[in-house]
């Protein structure tokens, strides 16, 4: 991100000031229910309203000078937290995420956010292309496809630079992560299923049919054609190309019981 006036380069401060943007974040965290853990909090943007949701609110902000500002212009019932969210523990309890990221820091957050079992929803604010990707639109990543199973994504809106300042160099838009009520694999294969899906992603071949047989046990390799048709999925479709369903489909009847994916790594 290039330096600009009225935010901080080292901290990537785009601030949210399209109301429409802040009213409709604030509509989707008001469907979710538990306490809130805000993301970079900046100017107060999402903070201020988030506070007539009558719920407990954690704000944390790496930004001592934001920290100060915002002592003064909050209520004392705000926990505001000086701590960089990288390494800040989220509760273990459950919670709710909400935050307009900076945008360097969009795929460690992301991260530490999947990984955090206690958080329900995380409504988060990021770059246009990396929302699509996430949401699977135009082809998913590995790690939506990793994650997918167990995280529903969803790419809520686009948000034009003009609703930020200063002005970023793209788009914006909303990505809301919900951890689903019914997994579509249970715990226990998530290892599993994730060696599956990064040994697809980085296997070799020309489309998934010949990908699939690259990476499975020779034994399940005549299997191949089969699971890929029953699953609804093109032969020369590419891992991008898969939804949720047709990822658990294939695992299902290729990778359950030990897909040649250790070599693979996770």
């Amino acid at each position: 991100m290039p330096t600009y006036r009225g935010g901080r380069h080292e901290y990537g401060q785009n601030f949210l000031t399209d109301t429409t943007v802040v009213d409709a974040i604030i509509d989707i965290v008001d469907d979710t229910s538990g306490p809130i853990i805000e993301i970079g909090p900046g100017r107060g943007a999402l903070t201020t309203p988030l506070q007539t949701l009558g719920r407990p609110l954690t704000a944390v902000e790496i930004d001592s000078r934001r920290v100060e500002h915002l002592r003064r212009s909050l209520t004392a019932d705000v926990d505001l937290v000086h701590a960089d969210i990288v390494r800040w523990p989220l509760p273990t309890t459950p919670h709710v995420v909400v935050g307009n990221l900076p945008f360097h820091l969009t795929t460690a957050i992301l991260r530490k956010v999947l990984h955090s079992s206690t958080t329900t929803t995380a409504v988060l604010l990021v770059q246009w292309e990396v929302a699509r990707r996430r949401a699977g639109v135009g082809g998913a990543t590995m790690m939506t496809a990793q994650w997918w199973p167990w995280i529903d994504f969803t790419l809520h809106r686009r948000v034009p630079r003009r609703a930020f300042q200063p002005e970023p160099t793209v788009d914006g838009a909303v990505l809301v992560l919900t951890r689903r009520s019914r997994p579509l694999l249970p715990d226990r294969d998530r290892a599993a299923y994730r060696r599956f899906v990064h040994a697809v992603f980085t296997g070799r071949g020309r489309g998934l049919t010949a990908i699939l047989a690259s990476v499975v046990p020779a034994p399940r390799r005549p299997a191949v054609r089969g699971a890929v048709a029953r699953a609804g999925v093109a032969p020369g479709a590419l891992p991008r190309d898969l939804t949720a369903p047709q990822w658990v489909a294939l695992y299902t009847a290729l990778g359950r019981r030990g897909p040649d994916a250790s070599r693979s790594g996770s």
